[in-house]
């Protein structure tokens, strides 16, 4: 019985301490698999369908408006 008991406790110990560990901040800037954080963009609307879509991946248009596919922004009358 004690054994069991001995046991128990090993087990709870190591359960608080695996927890204890995944709870702690990541540091650095890097995500979790080890690649570097991807810097934040802006985002802009199609005002077509209004989707939101990073500026680098929009159509820009005559009029100042981003498009998020060349259809949208030919049938906004660019």
């Amino acid at each position: 019985m004690k054994y069991l008991l001995l046991l128990a406790i090993v087990l709870a110990v190591f359960w608080l301490l695996r927890g204890a560990r995944r709870g702690d901040p990541p540091t650095g800037r890097q995500a979790p698999g080890g690649a570097p954080r991807a810097q934040p963009q802006d985002m802009v609307e199609c005002p077509v369908c209004l989707v939101h879509l990073p500026r680098s991946d929009a159509l820009a248009g005559s009029d100042g408006h981003f498009y998020c596919c060349a259809e949208h922004r030919r049938r906004a009358g660019d």
